[in-house]
């Protein structure tokens, strides 16, 4: 017979809910919570599932964490998270990798094709009843450095190679070979690496290592006919001097996905701009992910409860 106590798991969700929670509720007591109670929702619990993944409300919250021992997020990023206090704790932190991995990889291979083959010309043609012929690009035989090798960096790799994208990368330890990322350069390689490629995509966390990565220095030295793809971080790129580059000609385009205040204001010079492609934070975003997300939870709950190994755990002193 099995003796262990039935897990406590507070929710926290904003306006956004989970969908059916019934797994979860199977093997667990359910508290739900929006960020502002959350510090009475934690009392006794030993688990917390961060639905909204954009809060901070757990630092604020931490000394009411009497009896937590698991945290998982709903999102592959968790940086946000790593507060001292949780970092030096004895509670896991997991996350949802692997649930965007491909959806963001076939995102990005769509914003490639979108530039190659001018579709957004050929729109905005269509729009004006405008027959205007021209020449387009190949997508094979072009090159693409990634800058990170995390899960998602590597399935933008697989997903480019298919297609006949040369691809390499930069990341912490470099390698050559590698069967998704060719080959990795380390960080302090970036400026070299850009120069020689045309297509630059950021799949890297942000960190104070990565903070303003792509800056006017390094815009200096990108191929003129190459552009940026960021489906990771708005932090990475100083904006003023994307424009910038865009603007003078030293960037042919970019396609950006996240920004830091979001929806992007109407009086964004991005929005005008005929060689940048906006999207409204959406690259993994596909039908079913929400149930996938509470499905994922559901199953290292069930381990949890059992007494098994988590999936996805966070290395927290990364």
């Amino acid at each position: 017979m099995d003796t262990r106590p039935r897990p406590t798991v507070v929710v926290l969700h904003g306006t956004d809910r989970p969908p059916d929670l019934t797994r979860v509720e199977a093997v667990a007591t359910v508290r739900r919570t929006t960020a502002d109670r959350l510090g009475g929702a934690l009392d006794g619990a030993d688990v917390l599932f961060v639905w909204d993944t954009r809060t901070t409300a757990l630092q604020r919250v931490w000394p009411a964490a009497d009896a937590l021992r698991w945290v998982h997020v709903a999102s592959p990023a968790v940086g946000h998270l790593l507060f001292p206090a949780l970092r030096g704790s004895d509670v896991t932190l997991t996350n949802a990798t692997g649930v965007f991995d491909e959806p963001m990889a076939e995102y990005v291979l769509g914003l490639l094709l979108a530039f190659a083959k001018h579709l957004p010309t050929t729109l905005r043609d269509q729009q004006r009843r405008r027959w205007q012929h021209r020449q387009t690009e190949r997508v094979a035989g072009s090159r693409a450095l990634v800058v990170g090798t995390g899960p998602i960096a590597r399935a933008i790799g697989r997903k480019l190679g298919a297609v006949g994208v040369t691809v390499n990368a930069i990341g912490p330890t470099a390698r050559t070979g590698d069967p998704d990322l060719g080959d990795v350069q380390p960080m302090s390689q970036l400026r070299a690496a850009v120069a020689e490629h045309d297509w630059i995509i950021l799949a890297v966390a942000l960190s104070p290592q990565t903070s303003g990565l792509v800056d006017a220095e390094l815009l200096r030295v990108v191929r003129p006919t190459a552009r940026l793809v960021n489906i990771s971080r708005a932090g990475l790129v100083i904006t003023a001097d994307l424009v910038d580059a865009l603007d003078s000609g030293r960037l042919a385009g970019a396609a950006f996905d996240v920004f830091a205040d979001e929806p992007l204001a109407p009086s964004s010079p991005l929005w005008g701009m005929p060689n940048v492609l906006i999207s409204p934070h959406l690259s993994g975003d596909v039908a079913g992910r929400r149930e996938e997300l509470v499905r994922r939870f559901a199953e290292n709950l069930e381990r949890y409860a059992a007494g098994l190994p988590l999936a996805n755990v966070v290395d927290k002193s990364r």
